[in-house]
């Protein structure tokens, strides 16, 4: 690693039990060793979402809380499903629908687990479940732009907008305006998949709500045009001026509790600790005593999906990753081994062993055992989807005997590579020394080094943002004329999305999805798609483009006809590599064709 130009290093953090001492140390050395080059898990997920967030309101994290979900008029779940993905999200739903609380889907799947779920943690909803969804938005794959636009052109018509709030808080209405009053019916209805009149169904409730929230999640943002479906929410929240009061508000979910803190600490190509940009301006900054006492790189890095596409073309020659498993995350396996093979120094830090780690390298590969969250000395913090972070401390036991604290190791390489610098740069004895420095440097965790007892939590900015004014520079939300999305399916062709199933990332934890009762092999396929191609439930097809071919069985459900859903990462050998959104995203959809097979 000494003798390697800085440019042609990257790191990889991921998701799993990553605490924010462990993001933060990692990006630090990252920077410390010269390189940009610096990615976390929770951006292939929402990645749009903090793009279009920080354009458009200047914040890139939900700006409410679950408790604002109890009280509000209308909840709306667009692309996600948290019965499945949030579980522990749904006792706030009980009490949302028992405080009078609508609950709108908007999703290419009628999902089961939001019709009606068994709450465990609530015996009324154990023993006889509880309805959640009121009503059903049954969009095609990529319809949401087309579908909130229509929508929007709804609340204009009929005068349902928040004229004084879009007056004192916001920017670019008229533009916007403009654009939706010239926009036809049938335009939206083609590109939606559903009707004008569903659209004023959701448009006149959403438009006589006092307030409302809307969530989301990857079938919002895993497509070449995340962002613009974001911008399309934030549209919509500001023309009613859903966004700082009580009950409304933006809400990417996540699935994961330790992810909202990876791009807060810094682990991201285009910025620094709590979000400084990358440029030269915020290098020097962060290179003075009061920061770092090191100047780090003024370049913006690359992001993980473009690592590999550069990792392709031997753009680099190492490749540190804590966690994670870009042979079974990203699009195109094999697309993925080759670039892995191209690597000469794979360095696999971990608590548990991955099909990416057992690929042979272009030189070596070193596995290095780390410790779980649980066992760091000192504890550590993590931070969920509403903005708290949460202390836990370290639990007594016995240890493995070659296993190190996860956010010790690279800063053991880092020591071992520049002693007298690293000594000083990195001399922290455990992860309380490293939130001492994060409550130094990064304001919006102040406070994190107070945290000490089992529970001890804050929740940053409090139980809402953007009250007063937006994060943006001229402190006003902006509206953004966003284009249709082009997409065009080929006749005999069908829209492919990936679904997740019973799995924390790619480890998949039942061969049967719960919720739906389908194997993980399963093709969802419209019943009305099945008669057309003369399949029946159980038969086995082929879906098969340029890229590959999915071998699996018809399992006939309540998706938008035209389409198809598969497990991922089972379909990525289906998913084209190269196409992503702005801000690095994957677009986990492809364009397939349905050949029936025998046996």
């Amino acid at each position: 690693m000494r003798e390697t130009a800085p440019e042609r290093i990257c790191f990889y953090i991921t998701s799993r039990g990553v605490t924010n001492e462990t993001y933060y140390i990692a990006q630090k050395v990252a920077r410390f060793l010269g390189t940009n080059n610096v990615d976390n898990s929770s951006r292939v997920c929402h990645a749009p979402s903090t793009a279009a967030l920080k354009e458009t309101v200047g914040c890139a994290a939900t700006t409410c809380s679950y408790t604002d979900w109890i009280g509000s008029d209308l909840l709306i779940f667009v692309g996600t499903n948290p019965a499945n993905n949030q579980p522990v999200t749904l006792k706030y739903l009980y009490y949302a629908k028992k405080a009078g609380t609508k609950i709108f889907a908007v999703n290419p799947f009628v999902e089961p687990g939001m019709e009606r779920y068994w709450i465990p943690s609530v015996a009324e909803s154990a023993l006889f479940g509880t309805k959640l969804a009121d009503d059903f938005f049954h969009i095609h794959v990529g319809g949401d732009i087309p579908f909130f636009y229509g929508v929007l052109k709804h609340l204009v018509e009929n005068n349902w907008t928040d004229h004084g709030f879009i007056a004192a808080r916001t920017a670019g209405w008229e533009a916007l305006e403009t654009k939706v009053r010239a926009l036809s019916w049938e335009s939206l209805e083609r590109g939606a998949g559903v009707t004008r009149g569903d659209m004023y169904r959701f448009a006149e409730v959403f438009g006589r709500a006092r307030h409302a929230i809307v969530v989301w999640s990857m079938g919002v943002t895993q497509h070449r045009y995340g962002s613009d479906n974001v911008k399309a929410i934030v549209n919509l929240q500001l023309a009613r001026g859903n966004v700082g009061r009580p009950h409304t508000g933006l809400m990417p979910i996540r699935g994961h509790s330790g992810v909202q803190g990876g791009a807060e600490m810094g682990a991201m190509p285009g910025a620094f600790t709590a979000d400084h940009p990358v440029n030269e301006l915020n290098a020097a900054r962060f290179g003075t005593p009061e920061f770092w006492g090191f100047q780090p790189p003024s370049w913006k890095g690359l992001g993980a999906a473009h690592m590999i596409l550069a990792a392709e073309q031997g753009e680099f020659d190492v490749l540190w990753q804590s966690g994670g498993n870009f042979l079974e995350t990203l699009p195109e396996p094999d697309r993925v081994r080759r670039a892995l093979s191209h690597i000469g120094l794979r360095i696999h830090q971990d608590i548990v062993v991955s099909s990416t780690m057992l690929e042979d390298p272009a030189d070596l590969v070193v596995l290095l055992p780390s410790r779980t969250r649980y066992e760091q000395r000192g504890g550590g913090t993590e931070t969920s989807s509403e903005r708290r972070i949460i202390y836990s401390p370290e639990i007594p036991g016995p240890r493995p005997g070659e296993a190190r604290d996860e956010w010790e190791i690279p800063v053991l390489v880092a020591r071992a590579l520049d002693p007298a610098r690293a000594g000083q740069v990195f001399s922290w004895r455990d992860t309380q020394d490293i939130r001492d420095e994060i409550d130094r440097i990064c304001p919006t965790y102040k406070g994190i080094a107070e945290l000490r007892k089992k529970g001890d939590n804050i929740q940053y900015g409090g139980p809402r943002l953007l009250a007063n004014r937006f994060g943006t520079p001229d402190h006003k939300g902006h509206f953004t004329p966003i284009d249709l999305p082009e997409e065009t399916i080929p006749a005999g062709r069908f829209s492919l999305t990936t679904r997740r199933g019973k799995q924390f990332n790619t480890m998949v934890g039942a061969e049967v999805d719960p919720l739906i009762g389908a194997a993980r092999n399963s093709v969802l396929m419209a019943a009305e798609d099945a008669a057309r191609l003369r399949l029946e439930a159980g038969d086995v097809v082929v879906l098969r483009n340029e890229l590959g071919q999915y071998r699996g069985r018809v399992v006939l459900a309540r998706v938008k006809p035209g389409s198809l859903q598969v497990y991922w990462p089972e379909a990525n050998a289906l998913i084209p590599a190269g196409r992503l959104d702005p801000s690095g995203m994957p677009d986990y959809n492809a364009t397939v064709e349905v050949i029936p097979a025998c046996g």
